[in-house]
């Protein structure tokens, strides 16, 4: 699949495609039904399918403390685009300048002369340009006027109506893991490398894999029971993980910690998978470190017996 960052990196051999534009948070089973069709009408038209998304998304653009928690880090939700059959993955750096394009240049501009794209699926509240001007029924009326075709994500959403991003991030809020997978169709998971901490963890006799989480928001915070896999492998290994600040040592970045039973293996730069399977506690500040390690340890025994289960 090809990456395309930015307008200025659309070439002349990226013209023609069936397009899909959104955030596509989760790429759920929503999200792949659409997919599944933008493949298809692709196929039909000897054609490249096709998404558009926009990075940072635009409400964490103008709206950040309101903006909802992402599902899915960019690498994350670029993987599982790639999974579904999608040629080329077009990410447009969403800033002012961008936002303040009138409707009618993006669509002349950059769908038509730059993408020339043939066949195009939104969501009908799909709003764009300057003021928000550009919707649904200008699409419509532009893709009449200059040859392609638009339809509502709808269309191809009547069996998955109830699946969206924001009822996962709810259903993963009330830790109910089991409904969270059956929306994506697949594991809830942190994805990402393993990095250099504190060490802190070592000193209190739980040393943990740290892992950047690359996201204005986390939609998991708290201590959990987990279930670890390491990039090339299959095998799952247990670990209790910490999501979040880390206010016994006055953190403030989110973070994922995780310690895993039982393992001595070097993990430093490997990506790891973490699959949340039951909540623990919400995180809390420590008065001390001896404190922290105690609860730790407690913690780590309630992983384990979940797990177990």
């Amino acid at each position: 699949m090809q990456l395309i960052r930015g307008i200025h990196n659309i070439r002349r051999e990226h013209r023609g495609c069936v397009l899909t534009i959104g955030n596509f948070d989760g790429v759920h089973l929503g999200h792949q039904a659409v997919l599944a069709q933008v493949t298809e009408q692709a196929r039909q038209r000897a054609s490249a399918a096709a998404v558009m998304t926009f990075e940072p998304q635009p409400q964490e653009l103008f709206q950040p403390d309101k903006a909802p928690a992402r599902l899915t880090n960019f690498r994350e939700k670029h993987l599982a685009l790639r999974e579904r059959g999608i040629d080329r993955h077009i990410v447009i750096e969403f800033n002012r300048k961008f936002a303040n394009l009138p409707a009618s240049t993006f669509i002349e501009k950059v769908l038509v002369e730059q993408l020339g794209v043939e066949f195009l699926v939104v969501g009908d509240d799909f709003r764009f340009g300057k003021d928000r001007e550009g919707d649904f029924a200008l699409l419509q009326r532009a893709g009449k006027d200059l040859g392609f075709e638009v339809v509502d994500t709808r269309s191809y959403r009547q069996q998955q109506q109830r699946v969206s991003s924001t009822a996962i991030r709810t259903a993963l809020k009330a830790g109910d893991f089991a409904e969270a997978e059956a929306m994506l169709g697949r594991p809830y998971a942190f994805c990402g490398r393993v990095v250099h901490g504190e060490k802190k963890g070592r000193t209190i006799g739980f040393p943990t894999a740290n892992i950047r989480l690359h996201r204005l928001r986390s939609p998991l915070q708290g201590v959990f029971a987990v279930r670890v896999r390491l990039a090339g492998g299959d095998e799952l290994l247990d670990g209790v993980a910490n999501v979040g600040r880390r206010p016994t040592v006055k953190g403030t970045v989110e973070q994922l910690e995780v310690h895993l039973f039982d393992y001595e293996g070097e993990l430093y730069g490997r990506q790891l998978e973490v699959i949340p399977v039951a909540a623990i506690r919400p995180e809390q500040k420590f008065a001390d470190f001896a404190d922290l390690r105690e609860q730790i340890k407690a913690d780590a025994e309630v992983a384990r017996s979940l797990l177990r289960r």
